[in-house]
């Protein structure tokens, strides 16, 4: 026989959950319903100013260059699929009460046919006011007026631990609403020269590209525009300060001007073969190469030189660099700190307008094989695979090499395999200085690889194609 004791308990706990499943949850109270209406107000403040947009014409290819592994943008064709083909669905917002809209560069390029939607259900037809695809940013303009805006926020002012919230159109659910926290700022892919992104854990998929980052307040601090992969829990977002800059040029020019200092680039830290040449500096950026007509050829700055500040500011990466650049005016005056031959030194340079397409220091262009003359018949014991000549007038004609400026020598044949075709040289290479000592003929070069360390090789600062780079010589 049962216990009464017992029946009567469970008799109390049958009663008190028929009770429970009878009576309505107690209304959040205090902070919880605080964050429950600021949450639904972000969204009913924002909202209205989305647009949904579609491109046809445009494609993302497969590959994207440069993208990091593991990272892709996140567009959607109309089926949910990513993007590969024409028509693209991605996202925007409008920022201006006479139609301009904020966007990705990849949303909308090489788009033919452009239609905007917003959530009242009006369609628009969208023109391109100007895209950059250095930064992913487009501006778009529908017409009319009046239309619901988003407001801009200040993302440098954003702190990591802060609400984030993402609305866009991923796998065609338009509007849709997500939450996370802002989980990295300044975060460098390595992608767009220099831009950092905000990186947040808020759940974006494809069709959320070009749709706002916004903050506890309903501002925008960003344009969604990366993902590692999908759900997998990193969204990176393109500061709104940043976007700001760009749209003001693109709405007023039509495209974007950037100052530069014509230098090819590369952080210490990022290269073993840089780690070894400069054991003494554990980061810095090392300047590879300097262009044909950059801003600071007249400068005191060399190739060989190692960075390390910018205006006070520290750089350990080449991103770093082109970030502090960036944030320069044309023709602005910089102060650089700089290690060269074991000391710093400080060297002042002057930004400029960087052209729309450049030449590389680091793209080889070809040069023609000269035959052997008389002269460079002479054993060169000391040198390891390749001739060189005094850069006579002679010389210089021959090779096609212009320049004003008295010494040096000339490189004139390469052996195949040997160390200096390792280190890169080529016929037609204008060394000027090896090892930290001026190159003024052949007899300084023989010196400084005679007594070359074959271990950690020799600096060779040379000009090529009028471009002044660096090669590294292991003798």
């Amino acid at each position: 026989m049962k216990s009464p004791i017992v029946s009567a308990a469970a008799l109390a706990i049958l009663c008190a959950i028929s009770h429970a499943q009878q009576t309505p949850p107690p209304a959040p109270q205090g902070a919880l319903r605080q964050m429950n209406d600021s949450f639904a107000g972000v969204f009913e403040k924002v909202a209205p100013a989305v647009v949904v947009i579609e491109s046809k014409g445009s494609a993302v290819p497969a590959n994207i260059p440069g993208l990091p592994q593991g990272l892709e943008f996140f567009l959607q064709n109309p089926d949910g699929s990513t993007a590969r083909e024409q028509p693209n669905v991605g996202s925007g917002f409008l920022f201006r009460p006479d139609g301009h809209i904020l966007t990705n560069y990849h949303v909308v390029e090489n788009a033919k046919d452009i239609t905007v939607k917003l959530k009242d259900g009006r369609k628009f037809p969208a023109t391109v006011v100007g895209a950059d695809e250095r930064s992913d940013v487009a501006v778009l303009k529908i017409e009319g007026d009046h239309f619901p805006v988003a407001g801009l926020g200040d993302s440098d002012a954003v702190r990591v631990g802060e609400f984030a919230f993402a609305i866009g159109a991923p796998m065609e659910l338009p509007y849709t609403f997500t939450v996370g926290v802002v989980s990295a700022k300044g975060r460098n892919l390595k992608i767009g020269g220099g831009y950092e992104f905000i990186q947040t854990d808020a759940s974006i998929n494809p069709g959320n590209s070009g749709g706002p980052l916004c903050d506890i307040e309903g501002r925008v601090i960003g344009i969604n525009s990366l993902i590692s992969g999908n759900n997998r829990g990193l969204g990176f977002s393109i500061p709104i300060n940043t976007v700001k800059e760009i749209a003001g040029q693109l709405i007023a020019k039509g495209h974007v001007v950037r100052p530069w200092l014509g230098i090819n680039i590369a952080g210490v830290e990022e290269f073993a073969y840089l780690q070894r040449l400069f054991p003494s500096i554990p980061k810095g950026v090392v300047v590879r190469g300097i262009e044909e007509g950059a801003p600071v050829e007249t400068s005191d700055l060399k190739a060989g030189d190692v960075i390390l500040k910018v205006d006070g500011t520290e750089v350990a990466l080449a991103g770093e660099l082109q970030h502090e650049i960036l944030g320069k005016k044309i023709g602005q005056k910089v102060r650089l700190e700089v290690w060269r031959s074991g000391r710093t030194v400080p060297v002042d340079v002057t930004t400029g307008e960087q052209p729309e397409r450049f030449v590389r220091a680091s793209t080889k262009p070809q040069r023609h094989r000269v035959p052997k003359s008389p002269a460079d018949m002479v054993a060169q014991p000391s040198s390891p695979g390749f001739s060189f000549r005094d850069a006579n007038a002679e010389t210089l004609k021959e090779f096609g090499i212009k320049r004003a400026a008295r010494g040096g020598v000339v490189v004139t044949e390469v052996e195949a395999g040997s160390p200096a075709a390792v280190a890169g040289l080529e016929p037609g290479d204008l060394i000027t200085e090896a090892g930290g000592h001026p190159v003024l003929a052949r007899k300084d070069l023989e010196e400084v690889l005679k007594s070359a360390d074959p271990d950690r090789g020799v600096l060779l600062l040379l000009e090529r194609a009028g471009n002044r780079t660096f090669a590294i010589l292991k003798p």
